[in-house]
């Protein structure tokens, strides 16, 4: 092959590496990861991890026979060069685009994606399901875990391996070190002693060993089985591993193909128990802006590759994590027990600008949302004004903590819902479209959605003068729509909305960000003749009661809006609406919500629009409710 080939063209699917020399193989490493860069150049994504991970990558699909072989990545920040090695190079520049690739592993993608993944530590649980599959049809096929450092804070993590050596005897678990730096390699020794290690003939004298310590008296056997083993932990780590039943391999050098393709060669054959093998690698490796970058690049908008300069689109307006940072310290600087609780996301939860005052009110648990509720829990119980915030889909993660830690007990924890609704490029994994049901039924709590960022702000100070029970508000990605900030908010009266906007002849009722959508719906319905009032519900419990007889009152029709799943605030209004006997009288009512189905990433307004919860969307139903002709209203979408 001449030398200036790219090899990477050569490279259709993992069987394609399987007949490269070494040589080859760290070419194909670097050629990857320009490809890598530069598809994420034009598409933004999760940059770091996934260059960290390049020559992981090649190594696994060189020695493993995928699919065959089964290969569970953690989270999914990471299968960027996975993807491309999978049949996927034609499309990478689709990544996290409407139709396009997911920026995660994803079942219905590709056989090379056995198992869709975008919370943290769920690999191994996962790959442990594969074993106990395998192991029970008779199968021989490997099964391969891969999961990073800060993942290992995850309590399922343990889980996973405290069930796994009583489960099957053939599972490996890459530990991909790339933050922490448990243990860092040391220089060659550690990789000969990792080959070492994992290799046949270690092995072999091990379990000689082993069988000649069986006849000896319990006393011997037992302090030989010690010696061994804290003997080999002291030079390469990993005694913890070895008590919950793993054999472990490390720490080796990440990026160093000549010691990573042997020693997965060798591990690849034990077949007696549980390995983990403990790599090290660098987040952002070969990319210098990404070396350098405080968060080694970890997701970036689109890129110039040369600079590392990302292009950032002009805010008209703060976004709402922002605003709830910021207006969180102001209360803090007023009220001594206000802390601030995150697991693992301090700035995309806006609490980075709360620990930069107050670094010592501020804990990052690490990713462990049920940890961090009950921890919550905890200090609220001694008096503390302890504020949660945890991205919707994370908190799904912690919700048998909320029930029984929080709303059972009454504590007032205050849950701050960050990415509620929609998220864009990121999907069906990261959208927050359950929060408004799961923590709507529970007793005792008070659920607040912002339909701006004044609103935000004064959600903000609500909670924290809520003294005698739990609370939650939730918030959207992005930026605000531009209204001025109150430069010290005040508490809501809680359980009371506001008219916005009045009408005769039809009442929309918006709970969260879908009331800027409802007036200018509103203003369309207007110009059709339709008198339309626009009610901001600002509370899903406790309702206002009040608020909502009166709109059933006055209206021939009401219309419920939010950005959620069947089974929220509209459901809410229909219960109360049917309690009060409203909808015997021949009101008509409509529930307007996310449908029933995962969508797919695109740009959130195209989203909204395919949702049917834009502008457009809620005139059609308005007409339709009304029993109005759209054909004579105006050409609008069916």
């Amino acid at each position: 092959m001449p030398p200036h080939t790219p090899l990477l063209d050569t490279v259709q699917y993992p069987v394609d590496t399987r007949k490269l020399t070494p040589p080859e193989l760290r070419q194909l490493a670097d050629e990857l990861r320009a490809e890598m860069i530069d598809a994420v150049s034009t598409t933004g994504g999760h940059l770091g991890s996934g260059l960290g991970v390049v020559e992981l990558t090649v190594a696994l699909h060189h020695v493993f026979e995928t699919p065959k072989d089964i290969l569970v990545w953690d989270v999914g920040h990471q299968v960027y060069p996975h993807k491309i090695l999978t049949g996927r190079r034609d499309r990478i520049r689709t990544l996290r685009q409407g139709g396009g690739l997911s920026g995660f592993t994803k079942r219905a993608e590709s056989e090379y994606d056995p198992f869709g993944a975008a919370h943290a530590a769920t690999s191994i649980s996962a790959a442990l399901g594969f074993c106990a599959a395998r192991d029970a049809k008779g199968e021989d096929n490997k099964v391969i875990a891969v999961i990073g450092d800060g993942s290992m804070s995850a309590g399922m993590a343990y889980e996973a391996m405290n069930n796994a050596a009583e489960t099957t005897k053939q599972l490996i678990v890459i530990l991909n070190d790339n933050d922490m730096s448990i243990a860092p390699p040391v220089g060659g020794m550690s990789a000969y002693l990792a080959g070492l290690a994992s290799g046949g003939a270690y092995r072999t004298i091990r379990r000689f060993g082993k069988n000649v310590a069986d006849h000896l008296p319990r006393p011997f056997k037992e302090a030989a089985r010690k010696a061994e083993e804290y003997g080999r932990g002291m030079v390469t780590g990993g005694t913890f591993f070895e008590e919950l039943g793993f054999y472990y391999v490390g720490p080796i050098d990440g990026h160093n193909l000549d010691q990573l393709v042997p020693i997965l060669k060798n591990v690849r054959d034990i077949k007696d128990q549980p390995v983990v093998v403990h790599i090290v690698t660098q987040k952002g490796k070969g990319y210098a802006p990404a070396e350098n970058a405080s968060d080694k690049y970890h997701g970036v908008n689109k890129f110039d590759v040369v600079t590392g300069q990302q292009g950032k689109a002009k805010a008209n307006a703060p976004s709402y994590t922002k605003v709830f940072g910021s207006e969180l310290v102001k209360q803090a600087q007023k009220d001594d027990r206000i802390v601030a609780v995150t697991a693992a996301m301090p700035s995309g939860t806006g609490l980075d600008i709360f620990a930069k005052t107050f670094p010592k009110r501020t804990f990052d648990v690490g990713i462990a949302e049920q940890h961090a509720v009950t921890f919550a829990a905890g200090m609220a119980a001694d008096g503390m004004k302890p504020f949660a915030a945890i991205y919707s889909t994370f908190l799904q993660r912690g919700y048998d903590q909320v029930v029984h830690d929080v709303a059972i007990q009454k504590l007032p924890v205050r849950f701050a819902m960050d990415r509620a609704g929609l998220v864009g490029a990121d999907g069906p994994t990261h959208a927050g479209s359950f929060d408004i049901g799961f923590m709507g039924a529970l007793p005792n709590m008070v659920l607040m959605a912002a339909a701006d960022e004044a609103e935000l702000a004064h959600m903000v100070a609500t909670a924290v003068a809520i003294d005698d029970r739990p609370s939650a508000f939730r918030y959207p990605r992005g930026d605000g729509v531009g209204v001025e900030i109150p430069e010290f908010a005040t508490p809501l009266e809680i359980g009371k909305g506001r008219i916005v906007r009045e009408g005769t002849a039809l009442a929309i009722l918006s709970f969260g960000t879908r009331l800027q959508e409802s007036l200018l719906a509103a203003e369309q319905l207007a110009a059709r003749g339709l008198s339309t009032t626009v009610a901001d519900a600002r509370f899903a419990k406790p309702l206002d009661e009040e608020m909502i007889l009166r709109l059933a009152r006055e209206h021939e029709a009401l219309i419920t809006i939010e950005e959620g799943a069947m089974g929220g605030f509209g459901a809410f209004v229909l219960q109360f609406l049917a309690s009060r006997g409203v909808l015997d009288r021949g009101l008509k009512v409509r529930t307007m919500t996310l449908p029933d189905h995962f969508q797919d990433q695109d740009k959130p307004e195209v989203m909204y629009a395919e949702a049917q919860l834009d502008a457009e969307a809620i005139v059609n139903v308005a007409l339709q409710t009304l029993g109005v002709d759209r054909a004579k209203t105006g050409g609008l979408r069916a």
